[in-house]
């Protein structure tokens, strides 16, 4: 979930793991149906539409000692609001930042923080659920159950990423407000313990995004995409669904998406899933099986076959600021501009930077 190259590995035992870790849990098997790949031009179009190639440039600093990380922007009243990830030498908890036109941004303070004991006592990376997936449309969280939700990543060791980490779900009535959001009960909803875990999640669970599907095409009105490792340096994307955000079961036995199988190193991981006409997009990023880490994407007709871009990137280094890594996305489109939000690592650490689609303030247009 992370920027690569960087991960240490250790193994846990939850001691007071939740009873519904030890239960008998199944996988769900991917529907039999005709494979669609998603065209060539229509791959094009997405790309044409989605290119952000004016790098505007750092939008939230880490103080001193810290590192920023994996931004994910909703709108909420007139606000916009960002969940986004500060890092110190323990561990990652998540905060909460608001801005009125996207660009100039106000940190207002956490919304996942350390905890005394339990599983995700040292580690809590919390993204915004249920956001309208429709390219152009409102980016507002949905509510359900009068509430609004988030999925996060918690894990008991301090360190940067320690294994094992696993999946978990919070809510809030309020989420423009900086204060601890609830954490479910039944949590981990998802982890490597677990006897149905696949082979690919089997040593950590990683960042996720939960959307709402309407129409309920796999049979579940939530479904849940998160990247999964296996071993270090190895990262693949794969399903979960529920009809209650709080009871989640693995779909598919196998990714719905990799990179890299043939090399040394190959990651892919944090999406975000919108939808354009008939398609649904997934935003991720890549790493070890190209230079650096960079965003890209990959499009389906049903939301578990994928055809992945193989184009150029819709983000990778070439500033001082992202010289390093240019990486994690959450694309928006608003009032015509394109914004495309994410973790840049170079000269000035690790932060969170944004690249438009348009040269909003004549600044000079860099490939993306």
């Amino acid at each position: 979930m992370a920027s690569p190259f960087s991960r240490r590995s250790a193994l846990v035992l939850f001691a007071s793991a939740p009873a519904a870790m030890a239960q008998t849990r199944s996988v769900i098997p991917f529907p039999a149906a005709t494979v669609r790949t998603v065209p060539e031009d229509a791959m094009r179009r997405v790309y044409d539409e989605t290119k952000t190639p004016f790098k505007y440039g750092i939008i939230l600093r880490p103080e001193e000692d810290k590192m920023l990380d994996c931004p994910a922007v909703f709108r909420h009243g007139k606000k916009w609001f960002m969940t986004y990830l500060t890092m110190n030498k323990v561990g990652y908890e998540t905060h909460l930042a608001e801005s009125d036109n996207l660009l100039a941004w106000r940190p207002l303070g956490k919304i996942l923080s350390f905890r005394d004991s339990g599983w995700d006592r040292w580690q809590a990376d919390g993204s915004i659920a249920l956001v309208d997936t429709k390219w152009g449309g409102t980016s507002e969280p949905m509510r359900y159950n009068g509430k609004y939700w988030l999925s996060y990543l918690g894990g008991a060791l301090q360190g940067y990423e320690t294994d094992p980490l696993s999946l978990g779900i919070a809510w809030t009535e309020h989420p423009n407000q900086a204060s601890e959001w609830t954490r479910l009960p039944e949590n981990p909803i998802l982890s490597a313990q677990q006897p149905d875990v696949r082979e690919f999640e089997m040593l950590t669970l990683y960042r996720s995004n939960v959307i709402f599907d309407r129409a309920k095409s796999l049979g579940f009105p939530f479904v849940m995409y998160y990247n999964g490792k296996h071993k270090n340096g190895y990262e693949r994307i794969g399903m979960a669904v529920s009809n209650d955000m709080t009871h989640w079961q693995r779909y598919g036995d196998v990714p719905v998406l990799a990179n890299g199988e043939d090399k040394t190193r190959g990651i892919s991981g944090d999406p975000q899933i919108v939808r354009m006409g008939d398609l649904w997009v997934m935003f991720y990023f890549g790493a070890g099986w190209k230079p650096k880490a960079f965003d890209t994407f990959a499009a389906s007709y049903d939301l578990v076959h994928w055809t992945k871009w193989g184009g150029p990137n819709l983000i990778e280094p070439s500033e001082p600021w992202d010289e390093t890594y240019a990486h994690k996305p959450w694309l928006i489109k608003h009032e015509g501009v394109v914004y495309h939000f994410y973790c840049a690592v170079g000269k000035e650490g690790r932060a969170i930077a944004v690249a438009t689609s348009k040269n909003l303030y004549g600044i000079s247009a860099h490939s993306a």
